[in-house]
């Protein structure tokens, strides 16, 4: 698709960038497509195992609220760990103020899923879909992704279609969610959203069926799942599954969370961590419906590019 050039500002807020030579491929693609980015510096900062001090990583985020002229994308390099030490100092009063001002795409996943659900707390609502390094550097681009990127940003109302189970579905509500990891170490703070009638979606990586089942069930047992209205399941890869699961699998998990909590739990969208993966604008509205083997949710509500 023809896109107009934006200006991407880039933010580190989690992990360093092990794969320099990605990030510096999309930042190059980016511009060779008219595209300007700026703060190229986060990429090869680095303290330890995390893309600068946490000063630095929070001056990142903070930073946004006192710029003069706002980017149209503020781009996260990668994910990783990091995020959730920022968040009792992130500036959530200013930042919403002056992203209710000019709103801007706020995109990325993984790691900073913590820091957009602490946002969504104040108002703010943001895209989680990809980050630089692993989706724009990726050694092969994924046609797929860049569409659903650039269609969430642009358009202010658009339809997410794919293949499911057949079940009978028709619910709106507030859409959130992201990486599940991330969703469930805020249970109990602050920075958890408290959505009644929400759409909850959800993926993750290197998490086996049993570690996600836990998670769930600790998203049932504190109550969060009893004020949702369904649950639709994004990308689990790179699970390892063995022998001693003896056919327990990631169908066994949805099975039971169907049945513990009666919500439709819709599968199968392409959303996460990996090559193919749609974008979602956390705090839309969303309209899901389920016919036949055909799910769509549909998106509106949400800041789109000026």
């Amino acid at each position: 698709m023809s896109v107009t050039p934006r200006s991407f500002h880039l933010i580190a807020p989690s992990g360093y960038c092990l794969n320099q030579d990605a990030a510096h491929l999309a930042v190059d693609r980016l511009r060779a497509q008219g595209h300007q980015v700026s703060q190229t510096e986060v990429i090869p900062r680095r303290d330890r195992r995390f893309a600068g001090t946490d000063e630095e990583r929070l001056q990142d985020v903070n930073a946004l609220a006192a710029l003069a002229t706002l980017p149209d994308i503020v781009l996260a390099v990668r994910g990783g760990y990091g995020a959730s030490r920022l968040l009792p100092h992130l500036d959530y009063q200013g930042l919403a103020a002056r992203l209710r001002e000019q709103p801007v795409a706020l995109c990325g996943h993984s790691d900073f899923t913590a820091i957009q659900l602490a946002l969504l707390t104040h108002g703010v609502k943001s895209f989680s879909g990809p980050l630089l390094a692993g989706n724009f550097g990726a050694e092969v681009l994924s046609d797929f992704t860049l569409d659903h990127f650039w269609r969430a940003l642009t358009s202010p109302e658009f339809t997410l279609s794919w293949q499911t189970p057949p079940q009978d579905v028709d619910v709106s509500g507030t859409v959130w969610g992201g990486n599940l990891a991330m969703i469930t170490s805020l249970v109990g703070t602050p920075w958890l959203p408290a959505l009644s009638d929400g759409i909850l979606v959800i993926e993750d990586v290197n998490e086996h069926p049993y570690k996600i089942e836990r998670m769930l069930l600790q998203l049932a047992q504190s109550g969060i799942l009893a004020r949702q209205k369904a649950i639709v399941t994004g990308s689990f890869t790179a699970a390892n599954l063995s022998a001693y699961d003896n056919g327990y699998d990631f169908d066994s998990v949805w099975t039971l969370i169907r049945q513990i909590t009666g919500l439709p739990l819709v599968t199968g969208l392409s959303f996460g961590h990996d090559r193919d993966t749609v974008t979602l604008p956390l705090g839309a509205h969303g309209n899901l419906k389920v016919e036949g083997n055909q799910a769509s949710l549909r998106l509106s509500g949400h800041p789109t590019l000026r």
